[in-house]
């Protein structure tokens, strides 16, 4: 017989299974002329075995074209309520992206906003800022955001010592730098007056440095100018920033200190007489018997030395006991910020601590008297947020000083290349006349600052929370703002300065990016928790050594071995979520260990040795 449908032979009556068995397996037998697109649309050659039930095999052969019309609807009723389900969550997608930064983000709506948010911020252009306008991330870490974004939708438990530090072996360690064992210096010799260059961080140590070398030559010290910087463009100076009389009172037992040089060797040119000494005049981290040999002849002939620039030109080993002591007594004790930004500093953290009053255990070292009490009467105290803080170094001038490349092309190239031209001008003329390592290979080597999309991958990695409230300080990024949308997407609680004080609360300090900086130092130095995305930073590491000279065990630093981390970034187009996690956690945990200062470190981040830090077991 044959079907009236297709043509082909159909059996009359239901035979035995093996007989339909033997005909299906004909059917794809070298010698049949079907096609496999043929032998897949016919239902009488379908691979499932056919209905074994009696009343089945006295269905007509006239109903078997209704049957497969039959189907053909309900294929086509899924296709349609598929296509409609698609279209409906794709309408959703596209209002979640357009409101994402206006409205919060519902708990059941997490996931949907989240993957809007991801997609926003690889999308939205910079505003407002001349350099760098618009920079897009890197395309690589679209995806891993995206698997950022639905791991931490799934809101799991946070590590547990996320927000501490090795306890037992870092409460061992306290404070002793104020510990004196000598008599005054009269510093009857003459006069070192600096000029420090760089930002706020530089200078300070520069201040330090300064404060040791006069003791070593047995000299008054000025108190230091701060040197104009085009990249800082900061007129900013010592007292502007730090309590002038404070710092004279407290250093009185070490050395001498006068606010300016005496009228007879003001009338001098300094320059003439030899007694301008700048950074190409020394070399890096000098020790001790330089100063001895090369400095204090100058001091003797011609009663003052000037010390232009400064930067890192003492070394920290190896340098006498008491000296070292001296350097962490300045930088621990001697230096307390102005009244001004002591209190404007004690308002933003009330306002990341949404407590008005906590005080933190290191408030009293960085706002002295606008320090709080905390109100302990009572049951009804408000719990204090806790925060994360964390130090974005991507500025335009640690991105082109890092010459790295960073996903923008030939565009952002050319942009660094004129900036190195203007504020650079040794490096520029290096990269043209040296053959320098490749951007791979600065990469390979952890020497690229990280970029705000691999800091939020860090903290995701690491397992910090959506609902982790994230204090971002220098947020005045390379690109603009819309660096930020990769954290914001991710971490929604993330505020900087300029979005937790008013405008009228900031504008004593418009103009001014040390005095904005020394808010910034508050904010991550008094933080729960403090995480670097730049070893090579000044900020962090003066907020790192103060959170372990006075924290007391407690106050734990995230510092990420940008190497290890390169390592895994480079993989970020196929690691898995889980894998990555696995990754940089161990990555992070490795440099949690609690450790002494190592050789010929800087004492300002690593205070923990004999000479800063006292052991009380």
């Amino acid at each position: 017989m044959v079907s009236a449908s297709d043509g082909l032979p159909v059996p009359d009556r239901c035979g035995p299974i093996a007989t339909r068995s033997a005909s299906f397996n004909g059917l794809y037998s070298s010698s049949s002329p079907l096609t496999p697109r043929s032998r897949q649309s016919s239902p009488v050659h379908s691979s499932r075995v056919g209905p074994s039930h009696p009343l089945s095999c006295r269905r007509s052969r006239s109903q078997f074209p209704w049957y497969r019309w039959k189907r053909l609807k309900v294929v086509m009723a899924l296709v349609a309520l598929l296509g409609s389900l698609f279209l409906v969550n794709w309408i959703m997608l596209a209002r979640l992206q357009h409101d994402a930064p206006n409205l919060p983000v519902s708990k059941s709506a997490a996931k949907l906003s989240i993957r809007s948010s991801v997609s926003l911020s690889v999308s939205v252009q910079g505003k407002g800022n001349k350099s760098g306008k618009g920079k897009k991330p890197h395309k690589g870490y679209q995806r891993m955001l995206a698997l950022a974004a639905h791991a931490l939708a799934e809101d799991k438990r946070e590590p547990k010592d996320l927000w501490q530090e090795p306890l037992a072996p870092a409460s061992t360690w306290r404070p002793c730098s104020d510990l004196r064992n000598w008599e005054p210096n009269e510093g009857k010799n003459g006069y070192i007056f600096v000029t420090a260059n760089g930002g706020i961080n530089q200078q300070r140590v520069a201040v330090c440095n300064a404060v040791v070398v006069a003791r070593l030559l047995n000299s008054t010290l000025v108190i230091p100018k701060f040197m104009y910087s085009s990249v800082w463009r900061d007129v900013s100076q010592f007292s502007d920033i730090y309590q002038e009389e404070h710092f004279i009172n407290y250093l009185t037992p070490d050395i001498r200190i006068v606010r300016e040089l005496p009228k007879e060797l003001q009338s001098l040119d300094l320059e003439a007489i030899g007694s301008v000494v700048t950074d190409v005049d020394m070399v890096k981290e000098a020790k001790p018997s330089f100063y001895l040999k090369n400095i204090l002849p100058i001091i003797l002939k011609n009663q003052v030395v000037h010390f232009v620039g400064f930067g890192n030109r003492l070394a920290f080993d190896p340098i006498p006991f008491e000296l070292q002591r001296l350097r962490c007594r300045c930088n621990f004790h001697a230096l307390q910020f102005v009244p001004r930004i002591q209190k404007t500093g004690a308002l933003l953290l009330k306002r990341l601590r949404k407590h008005e009053g906590l005080i933190g255990p290191l408030d009293r070292y960085l706002l002295g008297p606008f320090a709080e009490s905390v109100e302990e009467n009572g049951n009804n105290v408000k719990k204090a947020s806790k925060y994360l803080a964390i130090h974005l170094r991507f500025e335009i001038d640690m991105v082109s000083h890092s010459l790295c490349e960073f996903g923008g092309g030939e565009e952002e190239r050319k942009e660094l290349d004129a900036y190195r031209e203007i504020h650079f001008p040794a490096l520029a003329q290096l990269k043209r006349t040296t053959k320098l390592p490749s951007p791979s290979e600065l990469r390979a080597e952890g020497l690229c600052p990280l970029t705000p999309e691999e800091a939020v991958l860090m903290l995701a990695g690491l397992g910090f929370n959506r609902k982790t409230h994230v204090f971002v300080a220098g947020s005045n990024l390379y690109g603009g703002r819309s660096r930020l949308v990769a954290l914001t997407s991710l971490y929604p609680k993330l505020v900087t300065k300029e979005n937790l004080l008013s405008a009228a609360e900031l504008e004593p300090f418009a103009n001014y990016s040390s005095q904005l900086a020394a808010l910034d130092f508050i904010g991550c130095t008094a933080s729960d928790a403090f995480a670097m995305t730049d070893s090579g930073s000044q900020l962090s590491s003066l907020v790192s050594g103060y959170r372990i000279y006075y924290g007391g065990g407690r106050m734990p630093t995230i510092r990420p071995n940008k190497r290890r981390l390169a390592s895994i970034f480079m993989k970020n187009s196929t690691i898995e979520w889980r894998v990555f996690e696995q990754r940089m956690r161990k990555a992070i945990r490795q440099t949690k260990h609690v450790q002494t200062r190592p050789k010929a470190r800087s004492v300002y981040r690593y205070p923990r040795c004999k000479e800063c830090m006292c052991r009380t077991d």
